[in-house]
């Protein structure tokens, strides 16, 4: 479910070759076992679109195809079974081509994501505006929605994204006061693992703490598995949601007597993929540590060369430098 209350769902988009099934089956297959909850594919030709029915018939989570201007495209992966479009009414042509999509989109209960970028606004707009303001982000995703209500259609989403943060913050209000369709955020062009974190976690978190936003993705150049890990610890660190571990590790600094970096980061990569709900400290010093890691359900505090295990609260052991993070591993696997 997205809108009308439901906590924002986490989505990403597939980078293999839409036409390869296989490799875009298994890239799925990867993102559903991240928390991926809806993924995307692009369908650049017809044979992307065919492909796409077969990948929806195994696809574990729901499929949603992108679409641009070719109205044919739409028609096949509705065919094939589709759960979901992108796909902008104003640039595919002809009313009637819009109408014939729309038809089996909604014999099909199949909703449509209204996708405005900054990069792509139509050129009348940027003559009026001068350049992609948000105002004229918003006039043209409301030119989109009304192409589709004039055809009684309402099963809508809509996105409106910019790669400038404070922009596409402004846009979304904007946006949200006009309009009760369920949103999709994003920052776009968002930048690499670590730049695109950065600007998506401010843009999204503010509009998050807005209470805007049904479904999200975090835009990023590298791994797509990055883009979920990142999108459920955002919401994680505004109690939106909660999935796998919850894990707190302290800065360093001149007290800390072993090499905690090694430990955390050590801890952290062996935590992906466990969804137990519980929060794991790591941490280097006398001063926070023993407090942080008592509070946690399972965690360790640094001394020199060696540092404590805790679990629930309580003291389990003194372990060994070189022995802290399989230490923890195995309390972790006892919970």
């Amino acid at each position: 479910m997205i809108g009308g209350g439901a906590p924002c769902s986490v989505q990403s988009m597939c980078s293999t070759d839409t036409r390869n099934v296989s490799a875009t089956l298994a890239q799925i297959s990867t993102l559903a076992d991240a928390g991926c909850e809806l993924v995307r594919c692009a369908v650049p030709d017809m044979a992307a679109a065919v492909a796409l029915g077969q990948i929806k018939a195994q696809s574990p989570i729901p499929v949603i195809a992108d679409i641009h201007f070719d109205y044919k495209l739409a028609l096949q992966v509705l065919e094939g079974g589709i759960d979901g479009l992108r796909l902008n009414p104003g640039n595919i042509g002809d009313k009637w081509k819009v109408a014939e999509v729309v038809k089996s989109a909604a014999e099909r209960h199949v909703p449509i994501r209204i996708g405005v970028n900054a990069g792509s606004l139509e050129k009348e707009l940027l003559e009026r505006y001068g350049h992609p303001t948000a105002e004229a982000m918003v006039e043209s995703a409301l030119g989109h929605v009304r192409i589709l209500e004039d055809l009684g259609y309402q099963e809508i989403k809509i996105s409106i994204k910019a790669s400038d943060v404070m922009k596409t913050v402004d846009a979304y209000r904007l946006l949200s006061s006009k309009v009760d369709y369920p949103l999709h955020i994003g920052i776009t062009e968002a930048g690499t693992t670590f730049s695109g974190t950065i600007k998506s976690s401010v843009g999204l978190g503010i509009l998050l703490a807005d209470g805007i936003g049904d479904t999200m993705r975090v835009s990023l150049t590298g791994d797509v598995l990055d883009e979920v890990r990142v999108g459920y610890e955002i919401l994680k660190s505004l109690g939106l949601r909660q999935r796998g571990v919850n894990f707190v590790s302290c800065p360093t600094c001149g007290r800390c007597q072993i090499n905690l970096i090694k430990v955390a980061e050590e801890v952290e990569r062996r935590l992906i993929g466990v969804d137990k709900r519980i929060t794991v400290a790591v941490m280097g010093c006398v001063v926070n540590g023993p407090g942080e890691a008592r509070e946690a359900d399972v965690g360790i505090a640094g001394g020199k060369g060696e540092g404590l295990l805790f679990r629930h609260g309580e003291i389990v052991r003194k372990v060994p430098e070189d022995q802290l993070a399989d230490a923890l591993i195995e309390e972790i696997e006892k919970l």
